[in-house]
Parts: structure tokens; C-alpha cells; sequence
């Protein structure tokens, strides 16, 4: 991988720490169907650093053997990533399975379908979080998410308000190293570094919600080395500053987190 220049970030992180602020960050990655050496390698990765992956798994493809998988480690909490990862936008729509123009009750019966499935796979370790499939839902879908036992749902973009809906707390994620629009590979490092930067700033000076979990959003199945030296690289550095691990069982339980990124 191209060197990439981590001076701005790290002198950003150094202002939180000189602040005396800690920076809640969690780990998202999408598109869990079974076990494979890319899983194996992302779950290595998570133990030493020390952060636990919140693994979305499309529940309609997902086998028996990623379940007993995640049981038998300590570093991947199961959640819900729709239903098939189905696309049913129009052509003139950006992709979407749960978008706003397929009704609502289609949507929500495969939002329950997800939880269904994804209990009968994982039992007490699934997380009650809900990953729509290319970040996107209508907004008429979170109430109904709430009610039938969801309890957080996750984008991408930093968040506008801290609940989507009575009981549904939005966790969105903000840095994704992946190129979708043109390679697929890793995107302009200088790129991703200075919307980071530009966005701890925000954070920092008020302008953004300080509170939120900063996400990292993978999907290990596509993932060159030039993306995972990437990862390893950014996640050094923040364990080395203000950063504290935030995991959605602990969160949603009400037991505060206070340990090193």
C-alpha cells in the first residue's frame, strides 16, 4: 500500500487526548454468510486489538457453521443484516431492500424474518441490532423495527439524532475503506484520512454528536491487504490515542465501557 500520511489524524487525536476526551469507537462489518480464511483473519485482527466486530449477517444465506463459529469466540456479536440483501429499488433508485417506495409491511415482515432467523442461528448471542443492506431504509420502518424487538439500527454517516425511533438508538458507522464506486479496492488513504480528521474535528468543537460510537464499517469477503494493513494501521493508532472500545451488548445493557481502543 502507498504510505499514507497519518500526521493530521494523529496530531487530531493528540487535541482529544490534551482535552482530557475519550473517543467511544466500534467495529461493524456486513455480508457474514459462513465461515471462510477472511472471517478467520478479521477475527484475529479483533483480538489483538482488542475490539469486538458487530457481524452483520444476512440471515436468508447464513449457515450453521457460522454460528458455531461465533460461539466458540469471544470477538464477533451477531447481528441482524436485513433479510437476503435483496435489492427491490426501481432503476432510478440507489440500491436498497428496505427502502421507502417497497411497502411498509413487506419490509417489516422481512425485518422479522431477519430476527427470527438470526435467533434460531445464534440463540443469546445475536445482538438487537438491525444493519439495513447498502445503509438504507425508510424512515417509517424504524418504529416498527422498535416494536417487534429491535433495539438499535445502523447506517452509515454520522447520526442526526441519537433515536431513530422510541427505543430504536441509532449506532452509525463513518469510516469505510473500500473504493465501491471505481476499484472496490482501498480508497484514497490521503482521502479517507482527511474526512476523519475533518469529522473528529466536528465532533470536537460541538458541531457533531461527540457521544456517538466512532464505526468502522469492513466487509471482509472483498478485502485486498492493502485494505487490512489500512485497518490495522488506523486502529493502532486509535488504541494509541483517546480511543475506548464500545460494544452494543454492554452499551444497550446500561454498563458503562471504559477500556483501550
Amino acid at each position: 500500500m502507498t504510505g499514507a500520511d497519518w500526521t493530521q489524524l494523529e496530531a487530531e487525536l493528540a487535541r482529544w487526548t490534551d482535552a482530557g476526551l475519550s473517543l467511544p469507537v466500534w467495529w461493524r462489518d456486513d455480508d457474514a454468510v459462513t465461515v471462510t480464511p477472511a472471517l478467520e483473519r478479521m477475527t484475529n485482527l479483533a483480538e489483538v486489538h482488542g475490539l469486538p466486530v458487530h457481524l452483520a449477517v444476512i440471515p436468508d444465506g447464513a449457515e450453521p457453521a457460522l454460528a458455531d463459529y461465533v460461539r466458540g469466540t469471544d470477538w464477533l456479536l451477531p447481528a441482524v443484516h436485513g433479510w437476503a440483501h435483496a435489492n427491490h429499488a426501481s432503476k432510478s433508485e440507489k440500491k436498497a431492500e428496505f427502502g421507502a417506495s417497497r411497502p411498509l409491511m413487506d419490509r417489516l415482515t422481512d425485518a422479522q424474518n431477519g430476527l427470527s432467523r438470526s435467533r434460531e442461528l445464534f440463540g443469546a448471542d445475536l445482538q438487537p441490532l438491525f444493519v439495513p443492506p447498502w445503509n438504507r431504509m425508510g424512515a417509517d420502518l424504524a418504529p416498527a423495527l422498535a416494536a417487534v424487538g429491535y433495539r438499535a439500527v445502523s447506517g452509515f454517516t454520522p447520526r442526526d439524532a441519537k433515536w431513530a425511533a422510541p427505543g430504536l438508538e441509532r449506532i452509525n458507522t463513518h469510516v469505510d475503506p473500500v473504493a465501491w464506486k471505481t476499484t472496490r479496492a482501498l480508497a484514497d488513504p490521503e482521502v479517507l484520512l482527511a474526512g476523519l480528521v475533518a469529522h473528529l474535528a466536528d465532533r470536537r468543537e460541538g458541531r457533531a454528536d461527540r457521544a456517538e460510537p466512532l464505526g468502522l464499517l469492513t466487509h471482509h469477503l472483498i478485502h485486498d491487504d492493502d485494505v487490512w494493513e489500512f485497518v490495522t494501521e488506523l486502529l493502532t493508532r486509535l488504541q494509541a490515542g483517546p480511543g475506548r472500545v464500545w460494544r452494543i451488548d454492554r452499551n444497550l445493557n446500561g454498563r458503562a465501557v471504559d477500556e483501550p481502543a
